[in-house]
This record gives C-alpha cells, structure tokens and sequence, in this order.
C-alpha cells in the first residue's frame, strides 16, 4: 500500500511541461496557464456568434502578421484576464445591445472554459457595415432579364437562318 501512495506522491511531485517548454502545472501550486491566444480564439468566436456583429476588426500588429486572433486582445493574470474586441456591427443594429451581448457571451464562454475569471470585456466598435443599396439590387436584376432577352433573340435568330 505504501508502495502506491509513493508513486501518488511522486506524480504530485513532477512538474508537466508543454511541448513549447513552459510550466503548465507543478506539485506545489497546480497552476494551468492557458496562452493569450486560446483565450482570443474562444472570446472571438463567442463574439461572432452574437447577430448584429458584422465582423472582427483586425489591427495593428495582429493584422500585419495575419493572426487567428485578430480583432481580440486578452491580458492574462494568474487567474484572471482582460479582453479587448474590435468589431465591425452591421447597418440598424442597436450598438450598445450588440456590445452587451458580446460581453456577456465573451465571459460566460472563455469563465466556463478555461476557468479564467474575466475582470472586463472592452467592446470597440469601429465601424458599420452597411446593407447593399436597393439601386444595387435592381441594377442586378435588370442585368439578368437584359441577359435573357439577349439570348432568347440569338435564338430565335438562328432558327430563322
């Protein structure tokens, strides 16, 4: 029996590294560091699920390296951690509905999985992304019927010849 609670001990008793050399846990502290990254990949996805949210806006040096991340910033502590989001809202939508929504799902998703405690969600909005012009839209249209006259008339053309 000893023999078993030695090994226990022993187990408690090493520290686990991760592929990239840094400290995940060790006996003393039971510390799991989880990277900025995976953090900013689970508050941007949470956020883009809210409607209204048009797209995530990519700046400074997230956007020249073309990170996965980008348009999320996050600043991790030991057991807590700060995220900024850059986004795009669509034409109509309620801004401020649209930023607490993506607040309270950026914390309920990156608090239930990863255990971090979200101190903030800073929500940025810069820009709106407006809806195509009806104009637009029937320009299109006229486009295709123009389109189909044309080649009912070669048709026609060539059964005649």
């Amino acid at each position: 029996m000893s023999s078993d609670k030695e090994k226990d001990e022993k187990k408690n008793e090493e520290i686990v590294e991760a592929s990239n050399g840094e400290l995940v846990a060790d006996s003393d502290t039971h510390d799991i560091n989880i990277s900025e990254e995976v953090v900013a990949t689970i508050a941007g996805l949470a956020a883009q699920e809210v409607k209204g949210v048009a797209a995530l806006n990519a700046s400074g040096i997230s956007e020249v390296f073309g990170m996965k991340t980008k348009g999320v910033k996050v600043q991790n502590g030991e057991k807590e951690t700060v995220i900024d989001v850059s986004l795009t809202v669509d034409y109509g939508s309620r801004i401020p509905d649209i930023a607490w929504e993506v607040q309270n799902r950026v914390t309920t998703q990156v608090e239930s999985m990863t255990g971090l405690h979200v101190v903030a969600v800073n929500v940025h909005v810069q820009g709106v992304v407006m809806p195509k012009k009806k104009n637009e839209k029937l320009e299109q249209k006229v486009d295709a019927i123009t389109e189909v006259e044309e080649v009912a008339t070669n048709e026609e053309e060539k059964k005649e010849e």
